[in-house]
């Protein structure tokens, strides 16, 4: 049972509200203790997994109108003696199956962040997938794969048009562009200076793109956020989202620096596909999850914004594969 500990801090007076939200919400434990000397109290809630977006929810529509002096702190509980018994009928988590819309957020939003680990990760693992690539080293590429820093960006994309959260979109979109850039850039010239011919086999088969590429990409989406929502292996699903994003953008920027303009091409062609893939997959597992804002405004305002995202993935999503198609006709 995966508990979590919500400290409350606000007024004395707001006391008697928070008590009966743990009330009405069936919380395990409560505990507070005097107001201190800024007459603010500090309540402790033990909460199901169930309960508690419930909760949170509850919580920030009463005290969201005087937010000074008002902080919801929501901690892991790594155990609990005596154990906490189940409830005689289980609920079934919803809203991304127990974790609770802002504990996505914060998670995802760190994947988002321009800084200079995000940076200094995308260089490195741009090397590695390179010369991964062009020595047809499955395992360096496979280190490559898991670094995935285009991973968190991706995912932010989705989550920001699911929540209608323009900051964070605008985010993510920054984010992902400087590392696509700068993975372009590395490889590029690591291309110009590479003395062999690029002829490997796992090079070459980067830079052709089909109609499983996107059945592969639409999984990785799915099971990126899946990862997220329901506690599957990070790690492994990083690399499954990092084989559709990082090594076609790499094996792109190998092709420009040797002057292989076609092969260039179709790599460029299979990250484009990839990223609408997962974009679109992974906005829709997150509906399908449950994951909404919490006022009726912020929802209204999201409907639009997905309604927008979804279309747009879905749309060039068709003329990619209308490309796909072109270009299999056409011939290599």
């Amino acid at each position: 049972m995966s508990l979590r500990l919500l400290e409350v801090v606000a007024d004395a007076g707001h006391l008697d509200t928070i008590l009966g939200i743990a009330e009405h919400h069936e919380v395990l434990e409560v505990w507070h203790g005097p107001a201190g000397e800024d007459d603010r109290v500090a309540v402790r809630l033990l909460v199901r997994p169930e309960k508690r977006q419930a909760v949170m929810d509850a919580l920030q529509g009463a005290l969201g109108a005087r937010r000074e002096g008002v902080r919801i702190v929501l901690l892991p509980v790594e155990a609990v003696w005596p154990p906490a018994e189940a409830p005689a009928k289980e609920e079934a988590p919803r809203r991304g199956g127990g974790l609770t819309r802002e504990e996505l957020r914060a998670r995802i939003e760190r994947g988002a962040r321009l800084d200079g680990s995000f940076l200094l990760l995308t260089l490195l693992s741009s090397v590695v997938a390179a010369i991964g690539l062009a020595e047809d080293n499955v395992a360096v590429v496979v280190g490559a794969m898991v670094i995935a820093p285009l991973l968190g960006p991706n995912l932010a994309l989705a989550l920001a048009a699911t929540l209608g959260d323009g900051a964070l979109l605008r985010r993510a979109l920054v984010t992902i562009a400087a590392g696509a850039a700068l993975t372009l850039a590395v490889t590029g010239v690591m291309g110009a200076l590479w003395r062999e011919p690029l002829e490997a086999a796992e090079l070459l088969a980067r830079t052709r793109v089909g109609l499983g590429d996107v059945a592969l990409a639409l999984a990785s989406g799915t099971a990126a956020v899946l990862s997220l929502t329901t506690g599957l292996s990070s790690v492994l699903v990083g690399v499954m989202v990092a084989v559709a994003l990082l090594p076609p953008l790499a094996a792109a920027g190998l092709m420009l620096g040797a002057g292989q303009a076609a092969a260039a091409t179709g790599a460029g062609l299979l990250f484009a596909v990839n990223v609408a893939s997962v974009s679109l997959s992974a906005t829709a597992t997150f509906v399908a999850r449950g994951v909404r804002p919490r006022t009726w405004v912020e929802r209204a305002r999201a409907r639009q914004a997905l309604a927008v995202s979804i279309a747009f993935w879905t749309a060039l999503l068709a003329v990619l594969v209308a490309a796909i198609l072109l270009r299999r006709q056409l011939g290599p």
